[in-house]
């Protein structure tokens, strides 16, 4: 839907294929909210920005006695924690990761966190997105891949587990039009099953072949957080069937025009939730639209079991790019209600949704056939 200003109220207008043909779905109507930006990534030179820090990737959240901790990263992560999201402490403070210094200097060692999640013994896990130099690459382009982390102080000392989600070594297509990737495994969230088994991985891949490029699926049984290496497993033609590292994947949403071409068409940068309303998982999306990733709207589908990789429902606009303030990616929903614990994972009938840390929005989900509200 989209809001718009007729005679001094806020009517709603609903999209064709939004909520006014839900009968069969799931449908979300987004308002405009009082604006709400997080605290983001400053740097202290930069101490006049601090009510709007950079938010370069998902933002990830737990809560920990009663205190709500929330991630930012812009090629390193930071930290900010409060009692819910509209109080959290400004400026967020830079996270320690062991290895840093081991690491290269530059893009090699950059690491943005896009995942959180919270074990049943305490400790945090992390899920990174990493940007490597790239033999192939021209300057400025890298093939991304996915690392573990875990913490005993929620997040703010970090042990890296090293790397679980890579793209086959011939992936790469080092002639690619892109102004970002050439190939790689990036840009993703994590979400648990119901029953506490596994963590799924919906990851953005970028392929040379069309047919890998999309948003694609793998997963990690929890009782292997502790040693993650080798145990990710990829969803391929139908089965859980190739390894985290170097394997081969089938995009749940596959690209409509090839990644690497001038004027590509794919939804990429995943972020899911539960909705307790819904009682199903909901994916919010990018959309891309050319070779520096020009956004064409953000987008949203449905599925009541994370464990069935073709059962998303086909992604539906919510918001139109020309409706998007300041940078126009990663949409993410984040829970209001503090009793619940309701964070970026976690949402129920009414939420804030957020673009690049930025929310002018409530979003409002409702049943299939729901009645719904006149605003």
């Amino acid at each position: 839907m989209r809001p718009v200003a007729l005679c001094g109220l806020l009517v709603t207008i609903l999209l064709m294929n939004g909520c006014a043909e839900n009968r069969g779905t799931p449908c979300a109507v987004v308002r405009q909210a009082e604006p709400l930006g997080v605290p983001g990534v400053v740097y202290q030179e930069d101490a006049d920005h601090l009510s709007e820090g950079d938010v370069d990737c998902n933002s990830p959240a737990h809560w920990d006695n009663g205190r709500l901790y929330v991630f930012f990263s812009a090629g390193h992560p930071w930290r900010s924690e409060g009692p819910d999201i509209f109080h959290l402490s400004r400026p967020s403070v830079r996270v320690t990761i062991d290895n840093n210094e081991r690491w290269r200097s530059g893009a090699q060692g950059c690491r943005w966190i896009e995942a959180t999640h919270k074990a049943a013994d305490g400790k945090l896990y992390a899920w990174y997105h990493n940007e490597p130099d790239c033999v192939c690459c021209r300057q400025g382009i890298t093939a991304p891949r996915i690392g573990q982390m875990v913490s005993t102080d929620n997040g703010l000392n970090w042990t890296d587990q090293g790397l679980i989600l890579e793209a086959p070594p011939d992936s790469n297509h080092c002639e690619s039009a892109n102004a970002y990737f050439v190939g790689g495994n990036g840009d993703f969230c994590v979400i648990p099953d119901r029953q506490g088994r596994y963590l799924y991985f919906l990851i953005s891949t970028y392929h040379r072949d069309v047919e890998e490029q999309g948003v694609s699926i793998a997963r990690l049984e929890v009782s292997d957080l502790h040693e993650p290496r080798e145990e990710v497993v990829k969803w391929h033609k139908n089965s859980w069937s190739e390894p985290g590292l170097r394997g081969h994947v089938t995009p749940v949403l596959k690209a409509t025009v090839d990644w690497h071409s001038e004027a590509p068409d794919v939804f990429w940068g995943p972020s899911v939730h539960w909705n307790t309303h819904l009682k199903c998982y909901v994916m919010l999306l990018n959309r891309a639209m050319d070779k520096n990733w020009a956004q064409e709207g953000i987008y949203i589908a449905y599925n009541p079991d994370i464990a069935d990789p073709n059962g998303w429902t086909p992604p539906v606009k919510i918001l139109d790019a020309a409706e998007l303030p300041r940078s126009k990616w990663y949409p993410q929903v984040f829970g209001l209600d503090t009793a619940a614990r309701e964070t970026d994972k976690l949402a129920g009938r009414k939420a804030r949704l957020f673009v690049a840390g930025q929310s002018h929005w409530e979003i409002e989900f409702f049943r299939p056939g729901e009645a719904q509200a006149t605003p």
